[in-house]
This record gives structure tokens, C-alpha cells and sequence, in this order.
């Protein structure tokens, strides 16, 4: 007789618990699944490193307050006369290779090509030299354009409009050729003028200007 009460209790016990695993496994084991999928709205969270993007320009315009301060007050209230300049020493012939790595490193500054004018003593520019080859109206509308680095050589720099920044290249031409163009380069720039050549000449040239 008390094996009869006993039997019941093991079919009681090892019944519970198959009942629990198998319902457990029905429902909550496949759904938990997808759940991690609605995690996808993380993607979302991947423009966040694209909003560090524009923190970064804040980062420059405070720097670039911290820099415009300077520069600025030097263009607005002594522009015409007395513009920053900079010497580049190199010889006759490198003076062109060294105005066009001057001329980079400002684009890569952030200056616009708008604001920048090329002014060579000697040979033209090769730019200079292809744009002209289709006339002189187009090679001007250029100019007018401003919207792009404009390259002119002596013979023409006193047509050519002032920009913020000149970048003067003494690569040869005759003797009289930097004692002509730096006076009138000087008077072009408006906050900054770049000379590449022989230190000693534009020493002596600006020198005798001042």
C-alpha cells in the first residue's frame, strides 16, 4: 500500500519540471532573440560621432578668433600700409617652386583661393602662360572671377586688383624687375605679402621702398 502513494509523487515530480523547460523554451528563448535587433536604433548612435564633427569646427572658430584678432585689426586698420610680410629665402630659379608650396600650405590654412594673388618678376607662371594662351579677355574674367588663386607677372601686376594675400616670386627677369614689382605687390596686399628670392635684393628693395 505505500508503494501506491509513493509513484504518484515521482509522476507528480518528474513531470513539473518537463513542463516548465518545454514552456520556457516555447516563448521566452525565441523572443529574447529579436530583442537584441531592436538594438539597431544604435546605428542612430553613429551620426553621434558625426556631431563630434561639428565640435570641431567650433574648435577652430576658437582658435580662429584667437588668430582673426591679431590678423584682422592688422588688415582693417593698417591694410594699406603696412601688410605683414613674410621672406622666403630662395635662389632666382626655385623662387617659383617655393611661391606655389607658399601658396599651399595657405589653401591648406584655410584661406580662399579668392584671396590669394601670384605675382612673379620673371618667367610667367605656367597658369598664367595657359590661360593666356585663350586671350587675354578670358585670362582677365579670371581676375574679375575671384573666385581662384590669379597669377601675373610683371608686366601686367599693375592691372591686377589687391587681394588679402601676395605672394611674390623673384625668379629673374631684368635688374629693375623686383626694384618695380615689390612696391607695387606691397601696395596689393591687404593683410599679407609673401616674398620667395634672394633675401639681400628684397631686403634692399623693401628697404628702399620704406
Amino acid at each position: 500500500m505505500p508503494l501506491i502513494p509513493e509513484e504518484p509523487q515521482i509522476h507528480e515530480s518528474a513531470q513539473g519540471p518537463r513542463a516548465t523547460p518545454a514552456s520556457g523554451r516555447n516563448a521566452p528563448t525565441p523572443r529574447p532573440v529579436p530583442g537584441p535587433r531592436p538594438a539597431a536604433p544604435s546605428r542612430p548612435g553613429r551620426p553621434g560621432p558625426v556631431r563630434p564633427a561639428p565640435p570641431v569646427q567650433r574648435t577652430p572658430r576658437d582658435v580662429a578668433p584667437a588668430k582673426a584678432v591679431p590678423s584682422g585689426p592688422a588688415v582693417s586698420d593698417v591694410p594699406a600700409a603696412s601688410p605683414q610680410v613674410q621672406l622666403i629665402p630662395a635662389p632666382a630659379e626655385g623662387a617659383l617652386d617655393a611661391a606655389d608650396e607658399a601658396v599651399d600650405l595657405l589653401l591648406e590654412s584655410g584661406r580662399a583661393p579668392g584671396d590669394v594673388l601670384v605675382i612673379t618678376t620673371g618667367r610667367p607662371h605656367p597658369w598664367a602662360e595657359h590661360e593666356l594662351s585663350f586671350g587675354d579677355a578670358s585670362y582677365w574674367a579670371q581676375h574679375d572671377a575671384g573666385d581662384d588663386v590669379f597669377y601675373a607677372d610683371a608686366a601686367v601686376v599693375s592691372r591686377a586688383a589687391s587681394r588679402p594675400v601676395v605672394v611674390v616670386a623673384v625668379n629673374g627677369g631684368p635688374d629693375t624687375a623686383a626694384t618695380t614689382v615689390l612696391p607695387l605687390a606691397h601696395a596689393r596686399a591687404g593683410a599679407l605679402m609673401i616674398v620667395c628670392g634672394d633675401p639681400q635684393q628684397i631686403n634692399s628693395v623693401l628697404g628702399m621702398g620704406a
